[in-house]
């Protein structure tokens, strides 16, 4: 008897697929994409929410593919990658979710990657070594010679290092940092180099246990494939040894603001060397749910007809500006947290004249809603948007998997994955609106969702070119402070971890 309970199948005619949805005695839920197509896709996605920037979700992605019970070799997903017919395999992290996907047109290639896959997340051998080798650890600069300088190693320490020096990268993160004071899109998910040496191994342990049970699992497959057939594979390589848990991990809203916020900050860079402002000014608003497709596609269609060309109102009054020297690339619509975010700045900029640059914006907003915007430029827009949704893109990821995690945002807020998929209904509920509503319809949205909405954060952003350095400093103390408190038997233990990761990469 299957321990699967069938809730509902629902074809979309304009995908060409019918979504067969299920779930699992122990929670977990199963969407099945049927669909006329020669390839077949899968993944598996867990709900990873972080308290911190310890980047611990990240380094348990990469951990958890570094050997498994049935398959306890050093690296089975590379093994893999090396050998499989697949066309497409990878694992990801990002602020609210984990996902292990693949494609193969192969059956028996899918199979066997199939249960690679069950096997890494479901039973990981997370062994201290690999989280010393894929989180952070202690090394000497050279490994054996406990003379040279202590430092900081780590795939995960390394990457982020790499990303957290790009001053866009900690804008970035400023912004979502302030914009959500208390939710977990504050923390960085992927991992602050500062935090990521405070996670300990016992630390990665707990949050697998807690978020990598199958109560929090997502599955989703695509193509010819028979759903029962899939589920007897779930069930005998994984979900059979597990019962319900009773847990249920969500994600919460971010209490909203009262009053709009003005905040100053520092990022780390270089200053121009002709003494020109090398600030950054930002306006960024939370806006409603991502998994709101007609919500979502009317913040799409506003922000484009904001920002999407030199002749956009708003990009305009930003371009022709003396506040900065260039519109900053992040500028536009955020849609894959919990809730949609909005944000518009300048690069090259005076940090000192953010009440300037709010008036610039708000001015801006305010002359848009007094003189409107044509239907014709709506309704281009909303044309441009049609095109837009009806031709999926991702870089090359294979056609299903690109189906499959336009409804993933969904079932990880626990929304309905269907919806999100069903364009042509949101399309024409937007279209009925508009046509009742006439180019108001963009000016009152305009008028609630921004100006009217205490939730905005005003950000200047200085560039610190000391910045960099002193964080630098103060990685070398506490490297220096460790040093000292290491015993013989410590500085023994650290260069025979190196050797041991050393021989673990032959």
């Amino acid at each position: 008897m299957s321990r699967f309970k069938r809730l509902a199948a629902t074809p979309i005619d304009s995908l060409g697929v019918t979504v067969h949805e299920f779930e699992h005695e122990t929670g977990a839920s199963y969407l099945h994409f049927e669909a006329d197509h020669p390839e077949h896709a899968f993944l598996v996605a867990f709900r990873t929410l972080p308290q911190d920037s310890t980047g611990v979700a990240h380094i348990l992605e990469h951990t958890a593919l570094c050997g498994s019970e049935r398959y306890p070799v050093r690296d089975p997903f590379f093994t893999m990658l090396r050998r499989s017919l697949s066309t497409f395999m990878n694992a990801f992290t990002t602020s609210d979710y984990t996902a292990y996907p693949f494609a193969s047109t192969n059956e028996k290639d899918f199979a066997n990657l199939l249960s690679v896959y069950l096997d890494a997340v479901f039973f990981p051998t997370l062994d201290p070594l690999d989280f010393a080798q894929e989180g952070h650890r202690l090394e000497f600069e050279t490994p054996d010679d406990s003379s040279s300088p202590l430092v900081y190693r780590g795939v995960v320490f390394n990457e982020m290092k790499g990303d957290m020096s790009s001053s866009r990268s900690q804008a970035w993160e400023r912004i979502q940092h302030h914009l959500f004071s208390e939710s977990t899109y504050h923390f960085n998910s992927g991992g602050d180099p500062a935090e990521i040496p405070r996670l300990k191994h016992s630390d990665l342990l707990e949050f697998y246990r807690y978020h990598y049970h199958p109560s929090n699992a997502m599955f989703m497959t695509w193509g010819r494939m028979d759903p029962s057939h899939m589920m007897k594979q779930f069930e005998s390589l994984a979900l059979g040894r597990f019962e319900a848990s009773g847990r249920v991990i969500e994600g919460a809203d971010e209490p909203r603001w009262l009053t709009p916020k003005s905040l100053n900050d520092v990022i780390s860079g270089e200053k121009s060397d002709d003494g020109a402002p090398s600030g950054q000014l930002y306006c960024a608003w939370l806006l409603g749910s991502s998994t709101d497709l007609e919500g979502v596609l009317t913040a799409q269609l506003v922000v484009d007809l904001l920002l999407d060309s030199s002749a956009s109102p708003l990009r305009r009054a930003l371009d022709q500006s003396d506040l900065g020297h260039s519109v900053s690339p992040l500028s536009g619509l955020e849609e894959s947290n919990r809730e949609m975010s909005f944000l518009c700045g300048l690069e090259m900029a005076d940090e000192a004249a953010l009440e300037s640059f709010e008036t610039l914006v708000m001015d801006c907003l305010a002359s848009i809603v007094r003189d409107g915007i044509s239907i014709d430029r709506i309704e281009a827009a909303l044309h441009q948007l049609e095109l837009s949704q009806r031709e999926l893109g991702g870089d090359g990821m294979p056609y299903g998997l690109q189906v499959m995690f336009s409804s993933l945002s969904a079932v990880v807020h626990r929304g309905d994955p269907v919806g999100l998929l069903d364009f042509d209904r949101a399309l024409s509920s937007l279209r009925a609106a508009l046509a009742q509503k006439g180019a108001s319809f963009v000016s009152d949205w305009i008028q609630k969702e921004l100006i009217d909405n205490p939730h905005r954060l005003l950000l200047s952003l200085g560039m610190d070119e000391q910045l960099a350095a002193e964080e630098a400093a103060v990685e070398r103390e506490k490297l220096s402070q460790a040093r000292s408190a290491m015993t013989e038997q410590d500085v023994t233990q650290v260069i025979s971890q190196s050797a041991a990761l050393n021989e673990r990469q032959l």
